[in-house]
């Protein structure tokens, strides 16, 4: 799951092939908690299981040779206590597997002994640790693979217990206009790994990995710049929407969970003349880094077109992570300055930008979530590390329903 994740899964047609296959409309919350921090995520999760529909141990992945790594100590504490906790609670605790090799994957799902051998070490794991089912996140596969990943997913409903719900986590897809928007796409452009018709028949749950938005969309990204507008959001409501709405024409609306990101990013952005703005991602963080930074320096963060936080400062150099502060405290003072350096000596400067989700980005998604009748949202990620006030707006959602 890239450095954030989304989820995709479905039923097998009218009749499905999985029991599991839910017919209420709750508003549901699922939340990973990856392996990296699992300890600051159980500990920040455990008080509030009550406002969380099911939690994502993300900590499995596939090795070259098909066998299951469990990277998190999901047979040990603090993992046994919590996962306990959660099942008293009637929460629905199914882990993730995950893979994002390409190669590896095509080695596996092509050769039918492989495949079928990950598919039973998988069911194996869900029926001796009695998950209440399991999470496929493939990503990186390559679009000759679609088939044999249908087969993949096809073969685990079918030696799933009926009880067990298969769960899946699948990239979005941005409409190819406005993903090419002012270009022509290339003949390739059309070819996807995932078939979403297959995966709407097999899957219980479909959760689209609506975030990692940045660039992509080139239309929202020309209106932007057409009124000097910084922007490389994590995921823009706008944005989100479009490629819900794109999945929604295969996949059903009822089993779609929308992807909420709880992480930023820092670039260093270049100015030229003309307001013109080049971006280089330099690293994903929590919210807790952009607070620091941005209080140690006298900024006040602000919320942007997308319903990001975001600032920007000025480093001593284009690597440094110390930054040299201006003075005044608007969160786009940086880019002023670098814009008007440019501009007057017709050249360009470096500055940081740091954009982030916090509880009122969250919130957003879930209007966005209840505007277009989908399951409900998937929170990438659950560690601790994200806008404690998160935990207030789930609470509101649990009020709602």
């Amino acid at each position: 799951m890239r450095y954030p994740l989304v989820i995709f899964c479905a039923l097998f047609f009218v009749l499905p092939l999985s029991a599991s296959a839910a017919t209420a409309t709750k508003f549901e919350v699922t939340g990973w908690i990856p392996y990296w921090r699992s300890a600051t995520g159980i500990v920040d999760t455990l008080p509030h299981l009550d406002v969380i529909t099911e939690v994502n141990p993300f900590v499995y992945t596939i090795r070259a040779d098909g066998t299951l790594r469990d990277n998190g100590g999901l047979d040990a504490e603090p993992w046994l206590s919590f996962i306990a906790a959660a099942k008293q609670k009637k929460v629905r605790v199914i882990p993730t597997v995950m893979s994002g090799s390409g190669g590896a994957l095509h080695a596996i799902l092509s050769n039918t002994k492989a495949r079928i051998a990950l598919e039973d070490r998988i069911v194996k794991l869900v029926k001796d640790n009695n998950f209440d089912g399991i999470d496929i996140d493939f990503e990186g596969k390559y679009a000759k693979d679609k088939d044999y990943f249908s087969t993949f997913l096809r073969g685990l409903v079918l030696r799933l217990p009926k009880s067990s719900m298969l769960m899946c986590t699948i990239e979005s897809r941005t409409p190819l206009a406005d993903r090419y928007y002012g270009t022509k796409p290339p003949k390739d452009a059309g070819l996807y790994a995932n078939d979403l018709k297959q995966i709407n028949k097999y899957c219980d749950r479909v959760r689209i990995m609506a975030y990692d938005q940045q660039g992509i969309d080139q239309k929202l990204a020309a209106t932007a710049a057409s009124s000097s507008q910084l922007y490389a959001p994590v995921a823009d409501p706008a944005w989100v929407e479009k490629t819900i709405r794109l999945a929604m024409k295969d996949i059903s609306k009822n089993k779609i969970l929308i992807g909420v990101p709880t992480y930023g990013y820092e670039y260093s952005v270049t100015a030229y003349a003309g307001k013109e703005y080049i971006y280089k991602l330099l690293w994903p963080f929590n919210p807790g880094y952009a607070s620091t930074t941005a209080a140690q320096y006298g900024i006040t963060p602000q919320r942007n077109s997308a319903g990001e936080m975001y600032f920007t400062y000025t480093a001593d150099a284009p690597t440094s992570t110390t930054p040299v502060s201006l003075g005044p405290t608007s969160a786009a003072l940086a880019m002023l300055a670098a814009t008007a350096y440019a501009d007057t000596y017709n050249s360009h400067l470096d500055f940081r930008l740091v954009d982030w989700p916090d509880a009122q980005s969250l919130q957003q998604k879930i209007d966005l979530a209840k505007k277009l009748g989908v399951r409900g949202i998937s929170i990438f990620k659950l560690d601790g590390g994200q806008d404690p006030a998160i935990w207030g707006v789930l609470q509101g959602v649990k009020k709602w329903e």
